[in-house]
């Protein structure tokens, strides 16, 4: 195994600490006190900033930034670190602050953590191993994350929460309170559909009588006493000379997870 791989155009910090097989891609950057572990791998224009120390295999994809500075107004430049293990991946855009000293200096990972893109790690967090990171999932300060957790798309944590073991939490919902291990969090889906996009399709070209055909279509399907299949029926029997129904038909027909009504 090679020393390591340094691209010309990669900025390596003298005092940065690489270990065997290191790759580091073009305008990736590596900071002062960092330590990457045998065969960690930075893509182009990734940044790892310390003090900082990650075990091995880690991979930092382009434009993540790792072991930046606490997004704390109190913080005042001191000395305080990220501690990272085997094995986890950092996607485009994920970001990781380290510790304040009011938190204890340190913010911790474990290993085989996936990390998916715009995911927001804040500082004093201490996350465990083979947790989950959906896109833009985000953790306030001072968070506890445990063992096989699922966060999910664009959930935000409330700083000092605690996620249990193997807990799982839907896409878009906010915590502000410890999540109980085992358990699968979700907030209220209020999603309903208010008939067709009317300004939208005209501005596209649809015709008086074709919205009037929609606008019909989407009568029976949600406010008709009709549940879907009859609504389909009357569509089929009443409005089957319309292309766009015929369409709405078959895109409801085909659906395996059910419409939005």
């Amino acid at each position: 195994m090679k020393m390591h791989e340094i691209h010309p155009q990669a900025a390596v910090a003298p005092g940065a600490k690489l270990g065997k097989g290191v790759k580091i891609g073009p305008y990736a950057m590596v900071g002062e006190d960092v330590e990457l572990g045998e065969g960690c791998v930075l893509h182009s224009h990734a940044v790892v900033q310390g003090p900082s120390k990650f075990g091995k295999t880690n991979v930092f994809h382009a434009f993540s930034v790792v072991g930046g500075d606490p997004q704390d107004y109190t913080f005042r430049g001191e000395r305080t670190e990220l501690v990272a293990g085997d094995g986890n991946i950092f996607r485009e855009y994920v970001t990781v602050s380290r510790g304040t000293q009011k938190g204890g200096g340190r913010t911790s990972i474990g290993n085989e953590n996936f990390f998916l893109s715009y995911a927001h790690i804040g500082h004093d967090c201490q996350v465990g191993s083979s947790t989950l990171f959906v896109n833009g999932a985000t953790l306030a300060g001072h968070v506890t994350v445990e063992d096989f957790a699922t966060i999910g798309a664009f959930c935000p944590v409330h700083q000092f929460c605690r996620i249990g073991r193997y807990a799982y939490i839907g896409a878009s919902t906010v915590i502000t309170q410890d999540v109980p291990p085992f358990s699968k969090i979700v907030t209220e889906r209020e999603t309903k559909s208010f008939g067709i996009n009317a300004i939208g399709l005209e501005r596209k070209g649809f015709s008086p009588e074709r919205l009037q055909a929609l606008k019909r279509a989407y009568r029976l399907l949600l406010r008709a006493k009709l549940n879907t299949s009859q609504a389909l029926a009357e569509m089929r029997e009443s409005l089957g000379d319309s292309a766009d129904v015929r369409e709405l038909i078959k895109f409801i027909e085909s659906a395996e997870r059910g419409i939005v009504k």
